[in-house]
């Protein structure tokens, strides 16, 4: 096949060209993938590591955290944590290393469809949505809207649409539905409906837990279909910082280890307000509350498939605001991904985060730079990375789509340069620069790489000022919006149709 490319190339001039580029590749044959090893970027020392490795324990041990549900305390201390007088959990250090030994590791999170599954091992790097916004930015008006049902079902079609946004989590909250469990249940089914693959998503309740597993029963095929490839993962804020569990999130974290469902165990704590300022100690912090929940998670059912979440966010100091798309929030991320590899556990964090209220220039240099440190850091999962807006309170559909080539470039650096006997030979400079054309357009081993090597945005303009004009000024906006509307336009449920309205004869499906 790729002797073939290589003749229709030499014979056909540019016309073959343009059909070698967008000819499909195998999927071990494309320049950005799923999966790729980063970890090439490390903010932090070992002795740093060790440090706040330390202090994190030290927290554990010393101030411990308080308000678990009884269901909590009776799993942790019969597992050998210590309730005090005041209330409080605390975490000997040697039950923390026991926990840790028991915990998963190179976990796969599934997707409905098995190409989509997710390997979380090593510095293997995946990025997807999250953020649970309430609003949706509409490019059409420049304004604010409540999100519906529809819109997370439409964002979830897009997603499966884009290569480079390997999972959705839930990214946006149905604010048209006012039941808790009705949009709890439409949640799930709007993303399982949009994508086949994997997703996150959460519950208002811990009761909502059991009618939600009943509906990806209905979904996977039957109870013993999903315990075997769960394609659904509890997003789970178990805690409420500083140092506080959560006591109905910890409730619905137990129903779902008890139904077969992993977890994200994550602590969002935002430094300067519900984290301390210093970086290094807002990491300290995400670091001892996850410790906690693997301690708790393992205590329930050891080796549970969880991952690490520390979640710190940025606050701007001169307003309290949340600021996702600094360069503090950059570093805070990697930092936290260097401490999931000390662990060797599968880890995420938050990046591509924009403060900017639509898709702008300021929106681009917040998701691009967060999420390459996030890449270069080889986080395993990167919530957040695409659509988000307004610091989490906007989604934006267009945006998601222009994530995507956002996203191809962030990966092509993780990929990193090749550096092979072949593409380092000086056999191809010698036959340009010794009686050759002079320059490498054309040459064998250009068209070979072209595919392989390079990553061509989707959307992205190279084109020069003279083509620009003659295309009668294409905007960046504009495109997005059209290759928007062309996805959805092409869309198809993922759901058979039998088993839609299976579904909707029993359920109140709030999208169409």
């Amino acid at each position: 096949m790729t002797e073939m490319r290589r003749r229709s190339a030499r014979s056909g001039g540019r016309a073959a060209r343009v059909a070698l580029r967008n000819a499909p590749l195998a999927e071990n044959l494309r320049p950005v993938r799923a999966g790729l090893e980063g970890g090439q970027y490390k903010p932090l020392t070992d002795v740093q590591v060790q440090r706040l490795h330390g202090a994190a324990l030290d927290a554990l041990e010393q101030i411990g955290l308080s308000q678990a549900p009884a269901s909590g305390i009776e799993i942790m201390t019969q597992a050998g944590a210590v309730l005090g007088d005041d209330g409080r959990i605390r975490f000997p250090r040697a039950l923390v290393e026991d926990m840790l030994a028991k915990a998963a590791r190179d976990i796969t999170l599934c997707g409905r469809d098995p190409k989509h599954d997710l390997h979380l091992s090593g510095n293997k790097v995946h990025f997807g949505t999250a953020g649970a916004a309430v609003h949706v930015v509409d490019l059409e008006t420049n304004t604010y809207r409540d999100s519906t049902t529809q819109d997370l079902h439409n964002a979830a079609k897009l997603t499966q649409a884009l290569d480079n946004v390997h999972f959705f989590q839930r990214a946006m909250v149905c604010r048209d539905i006012a039941d808790n469990l009705e949009m709890d249940l439409n949640t799930i089914y709007a993303a399982c409906a949009g994508t086949t693959k994997h997703i996150g998503t959460s519950f208002s309740e811990p009761a909502h837990v059991a009618p939600g597993i009943a509906l990806l029963h209905k979904i996977a095929g039957g109870e013993d279909a999903w315990r075997a490839r769960p394609f659904v993962s509890n997003s789970n804020c178990f805690v409420v910082p500083p140092m506080k569990f959560a006591e109905e999130s910890c409730q619905a974290m137990e129903a779902c280890i008890h139904a077969g469902m992993p977890v994200l165990l994550l602590s969002a704590g935002q430094a300067g307000a519900t984290a301390p300022a210093p970086i290094a100690l807002a990491i300290v912090q995400a670091v001892a509350e996850c410790l906690a929940g693997v301690v708790y998670v393992n205590a329930l059912a050891s080796g549970h498939p969880a991952v690490f979440g520390t979640w710190p966010f940025v606050s701007d100091l001169r307003t309290g605001a949340m600021s996702g798309g600094s360069a503090e929030q950059a570093l805070l991320t990697s930092g936290c991904a260097q401490m999931h590899k000390f662990y060797g556990l599968p880890g995420g964090a938050a990046a591509g985060i924009s403060d900017s209220k639509l898709p702008d220039m300021q929106a681009g240099w917040e998701q691009g730079i967060t999420n390459v440190l996030a890449g270069l850091s080889g986080l395993n999962m990167v919530y957040e990375a695409a659509g988000m807006h307004a610091s989490l309170l906007g989604f934006c559909l267009e945006s998601l789509v222009l994530g995507d080539d956002i996203l191809g470039q962030v990966l092509r650096c993780v990929r990193g340069i090749d550096v092979t006997e072949d593409n380092t030979s000086i056999e191809a400079m010698k036959a340009v620069c010794l009686g050759g054309p002079g320059h490498y357009l054309g040459s064998e081993q250009t068209l070979q790489l072209m595919q392989t090597e390079y990553i061509y945005p989707a959307l992205g303009n190279r084109m020069s000022p003279k083509e620009w004009n003659e295309a009668d000024r294409p905007m960046l906006i504009d495109q997005a919006i059209k290759r928007k509307n062309e996805i959805l336009a092409k869309a198809q449920i993922q759901i058979s149709p039998e088993l839609d309205a299976a579904i909707r004869k029993d359920y109140n499906i709030y999208f169409h």
